[in-house]
């Protein structure tokens, strides 16, 4: 903040540039009343300079940070005394300050539309006062019928709003015309009114694209955007929009309509967590009272939200809402509804019409468009998550118990997902009523297999009742699961003496006919089960006995299974869980080529048999035995179809874990845009099961790469940032977090946020620091001093590259700590008399190239590079001393330096050159600048030959020729290898041509005219 004072500062002009950078600076800093306060004072500044322009400036940048706040409503007094001034002495205004008094008429327009207490007929008057002025200016009538329009269409007369929108369009585009950013997001709000939203998403296109930008756009049309894109089905695109747009309005407090915008949209896409927490960043939005349009617009949506919120339940859940008391989502709902139908009623009252009121209702009203838009970013679930199986089928009729029963035993014979559920259905009917012996033990049975280890008694229960039912088999059957459930509760041991007896008896009873393969193959499936677990929790060094015996246990299964399945799913299923757990033995004696095999026919038996959700814990596996064997294709196969088999019944953190899997192996592939769905996903499935902080993070981590690789760097800013909090050394690794903030860091570059990118790649750097590999520590301390250099920090980025360069000398990288001199260089040029520093560095960073060619020895290949990294650092030093010139330097001076840079310059082409067509670019680009410095110093005939030199080394259509063709280029030429040079329609080649005709041209032209001077 500049230190301008009026009455300490000097008088006249010196005063005045002392204001006018005062101003400047305070454009800079954020909105809101600290800004406001600043242009009020710098307004009492300039009324003490006696300099009317001065006045009239100050006026006008308060007028414009009151635009931009949410303090509108102070705008109207700068802008009446500004009228004023016009009117009595317009010679005092300049050309842009002239321009600027009549550009915001229309702001004028629009904040009288904000203002409930404005009246109708001041807004029609203000109209006709602005067509007049306009009119005298000679102006078009363009910005007219376009604030026209706005009147009408905010009261809904629509018949006028039509014919001004039309009489816009039609005007011409002058100087006073809207910016095409902002016509095209207010062409497109007027086609979402008339229902049309793909026209709108039209109209706007080049806007979200970037093509078109102001300092409100793509920012609100992004925002508009939103609603129409869910209403059209384009989710990815509504995505996309909301992560992108909000970190644009984020920070700008005049945005408030459009952060409601984001609001609604979460409370429209089953993302109401996350509209939570947009209303917790901007408390002052629900009292901020200078602008109640917007007002009005956001307390509809946080009425929509609570709304959805008290819907989901619990309506007592407490919510962030207005400073100074705690709300629930009920009251905050009532409160929210309250306020705006109040200032809806105040424009009503205005405008004499009902329009206002009936938009807030109708927004209030609307119902979620989808149920759930994942958005990679984290956010709890407002409702826990539904359980991931269908619940038993309803009949169309309330069915007797008979049906119940006849249906569980249908449900559990096929092995069904809700089958204990079914039984669970047949126990509430029949509490009043006395079943058989057979139905009680079935029920008994599914209520143990339901509550699991805590089952064994249950399941006991149901071996008398089968016994009694005169079912034998089936009660050994029971027996042999107590005792597997036993196992699964840690008492292995226990568990293989409680199934020997089971085991012995139903063999015994199948040899002797008294009982079933189905119930003997499940003793013997419980007993191999019991067998298995003791494999997997025996230690490393008794495995070989154990082993043994879990593999002829299971061998069993199949022995007395297999070829008797028939269309039993029950015996099947034995089959493919006996293949499965050969594949698991398999596995753990290092047989990965068999265990493969194995869970692929363990899968495909699960399948055939009509069983796919049992198939995708195998293919689950399968996937991971395929990769660590490299088999990607297969490995990929296998974890599409465990998500596609586990359907609807996978329960959410499975499901994420597929999803991650699957992300990498297509990553991999480098199928970056499917690989960030999947991965998206997955972060949306880990919130879910509660593994936010954990699985969650980690998914949010690679979706925000997969991101970063697609050039997405806004949404990939969101993620990253979501995903950082979350990112825990000791759970995740140091790298994860180095590399999330990594991305982070160039995410913020490509947006322009230099200093906090420059914030994220040091704390980078802090961790990396502490590993024994120096190399990214360099690199992230190198990509620091970019950024802080990019943020205007030219000291702090100096010590950044200087610590850069240290840990380049110290890891032995020539090339880093060449470039971290070259560029410390340029940065001692941009400070008050640094040329000599910025020469010293760049003198250094030659010698330290210099001296590492002498040792580089017999590698050709790092010769080579060191020799184009002298080219390109002797280059740098001829532009370097071109700029250090003083334009108040002595003529003597200004050429000796000039000479100097062209000697640079010209050992930058000899060096280039010796690299031959690899470097050619590189070379024409230093033959160029060598023309153009001998052009400045006086030379036609040199800095032609230069052009010349560059022309001849492409050739006539833009190709390379003569020697700067390599041996390769002529191999490649002749049938070879796909060439490694450019075709005649690269960019690079096309532009140094042009510059080089129009060099010569010039230079031609200076020597006819120095020849025609000689010859006079």
């Amino acid at each position: 903040m500049s230190g301008f004072d009026g009455a300490a500062a000097f008088d006249g002009e010196a005063a005045f540039d002392a204001l006018r950078r005062a101003m400047a600076e305070n454009s800079e800093e954020p909105e809101g009343p600290a800004r406001n306060a600043r242009a009020e004072q710098l307004l009492a500044e300039a009324e003490k300079l006696n300099i009317p322009l001065a006045v009239i400036e100050a006026l006008g940048h308060q007028l414009k940070v009151y635009n931009y706040s949410s303090e509108k409503a102070k705008m109207f007094v700068p802008f009446a005394r500004l009228l004023r001034m016009w009117d009595e002495r317009p010679e005092d205004f300049d050309e842009y300050e002239t321009h600027s008094l009549h550009w915001v008429f229309k702001w004028m327009t629009a904040g009288m539309l904000d203002q409930p207490h404005i009246p109708l007929a001041a807004m029609e008057k203000w109209l006709g006062e602005m067509e007049h002025r306009y009119r005298l200016a000679g102006h078009s009538e363009r910005a007219v019928r376009s604030a026209e329009y706005s009147v009408a269409a905010h009261i809904g007369d629509r018949a006028r709003a039509e014919r001004a929108y039309a009489a816009w369009l039609a005007a011409d585009r002058d100087a006073m015309a809207d910016c095409h950013a902002c016509e095209l997001h207010e062409q497109g709000w007027w086609q979402v009114r008339q229902g049309r939203d793909a026209e709108a998403l039209d109209l706007w296109a080049p806007v979200l694209e970037g093509e078109f930008t102001c300092a409100h756009e793509p920012h609100a049309a992004l925002a508009s955007s939103l609603a129409p894109l869910l209403r059209l089905g384009r989710l990815e695109e509504a995505r996309a929009n909301h992560l992108r747009g909000f970190r644009l309005v984020r920070s700008m407090e005049s945005m408030r309509g459009a952060y409601a915008d984001h609001v609604e949209f979460c409370a429209l896409s089953g993302n109401e967590a996350r509209g939570l927490e947009l209303l917790a960043e901007r408390p002052a939005y629900f009292t901020d009272d200078g602008h109640p349009r917007s007002r009005l617009d956001f307390m509809a949506v946080v009425a929509l939200l609570m709304d959805r919120l008290v819907e989901l339940g619990p309506a007592d859940r407490p919510v962030p809402g207005p400073s100074g008391r705690s709300w629930t989502a009920a009251e905050l709902a009532a409160h929210a509804r309250e306020e705006a139908l109040a200032l809806a009623a105040r424009f009503d009252e205005r405008n004499g019409t009902s329009h206002v009121g009936e938009r807030a209702r109708a927004r209030m009203a609307q119902r979620p468009l989808v149920d759930r838009l994942p958005l990679g970013v984290r956010a709890a679930r407002t409702v826990p998550a539904p359980p991931p199986a269908p619940p038993a089928p309803v009949l169309a009729q309330e069915p007797d118990l008979p049906a119940l029963i006849a249906e569980a035993r249908r449900l559990s014979d096929t092995l069904q997902p809700n089958a204990v559920e079914a039984w669970a259905a047949v126990a509430r009917a029949a509490q009043d009523v006395e079943l058989d012996p057979r139905d009680r033990a079935e029920i008994a049975d599914h209520e143990a297999m339901d509550r699991g280890p805590e089952g064994t008694g249950l399941f006991e229960q149901a071996a008398e009742l089968y016994t009694r039912a005169g079912d034998p088999g089936e009660a050994l059957a029971a027996h042999a699961r107590a005792a597997y459930v036993r196992a699964l509760a840690g008492e292995v041991d226990e568990a293989l003496t409680a199934v020997a007896g089971p085991y012995d008896e139903v063999l015994a009873l199948y040899a002797a006919d008294g009982t079933g393969v189905r119930q003997t193959a499940s003793v013997v499936m419980s007993r191999a089960r019991i067998l298995m677990r003791q494999v997997q929790e025996a230690g490393e060094g008794g495995e070989g006995e154990i082993l043994s015996e879990a593999e002829g246990a299971v061998r069993e299964v199949l022995a007395l299974v297999e070829g008797r399945t028939e269309d039993d799913v029950r015996l099947a299923a034995r089959v493919a869980e006996a293949q499965a757990m050969l594949a698991e033995l398999a596995a753990r004696t290092g047989d990965v080529e068999s265990a493969a095999e194995l869970f692929t026919w363990a899968a495909a038996g699960f399948v055939e048999a009509g069983l796919p959700w049992f198939a995708v814990e195998y293919e689950a596996r399968l996937a991971g035995l395929l990769h660590h064997l490299g088999d990607l294709a297969g490995t990929e196969r296998a974890l599409r179809a465990a998500l596609e088999h586990g359907g609807p019944h996978l329960e959410p953190v499975g499901r994420a874990q597929l999803r991650l899997q699957l992300a990498e192996v297509v990553g991999g592939r480098g199928l970056a845009e499917e690989a960030a769905e999947h991965a998206l996903e997955a972060a949306h499935w880990a919130d879910e099961a509660g593994e936010g902080r954990t699985l969650g993070a980690w998914a949010r981590h690679q979706l925000g790469g997969y991101l970063v690789r697609l050039g997405r760097w806004a949404e990939a800013a969101e993620v990253l940032e979501s995903a950082l909090p979350d990112l825990r050394p000791e759970t995740h690794g140091d790298g994860v977090v180095v590399q999330t903030q990594w991305w982070l860091g160039d995410c913020l570059s490509e947006l322009g946020e230099h200093r906090e990118a420059a914030e994220r790649r040091l704390q980078a750097a802090e961790i990396a620091r502490l590993w024994p590999e120096q190399h990214d520590h360099a690199t992230l301390a190198h990509l620091a001093a970019e950024s802080l250099g990019a943020a205007g920090l030219p000291a702090e980025a100096d010590r950044a590259y200087a610590r850069a360069g240290g840990l380049w000398r110290e890891i032995g990288n020539v090339h880093g700590l060449i470039r971290s001199l070259r560029a410390r260089a340029w940065l001692a040029l941009r400070a008050e008399d640094g040329a000599d520093a910025a020469r010293e560095l760049m003198a250094q960073a030659v010698q330290e190239c210099e001296a590492a060619l002498g040792d580089v020895g017999s590698d050709e290949e790092a010769r080579a590079r060191l020799v184009g990294e002298l080219g390109h650092t002797h280059r740098q030093f001829g532009d370097l001393l071109a700029r250090s010139v003083s334009e108040d330097a002595e003529d003597d001076s200004i050429r000796a330096v000039l000479e100097e840079a062209l000697t640079q310059v010209a050992e930058s082409i000899v060096l280039f050159a010796s690299l031959g067509g690899d470097a050619l670019d590189a070379r024409t680009g230093a033959e160029l600048a060598a023309g153009w410095l001998a052009a400045d110093l006086s030379r036609p005939e040199e800095a032609a030959a230069r052009a010349r030199a560059v022309l001849a080394a492409y050739g006539s259509d833009g190709s390379p020729s003569g020697d700067d063709t390599t041996e390769r280029d002529r191999r490649d030429a002749d049938g070879g290898t796909e060439p490694t040079r450019r075709d005649a329609g690269d960019v690079t080649a096309q532009a140094r041509r042009a510059e080089a005709a129009q060099m010569l041209a010039l230079m031609e032209e200076q020597m006819e005219e120095q020849m025609e001077e000689q010859q006079d």
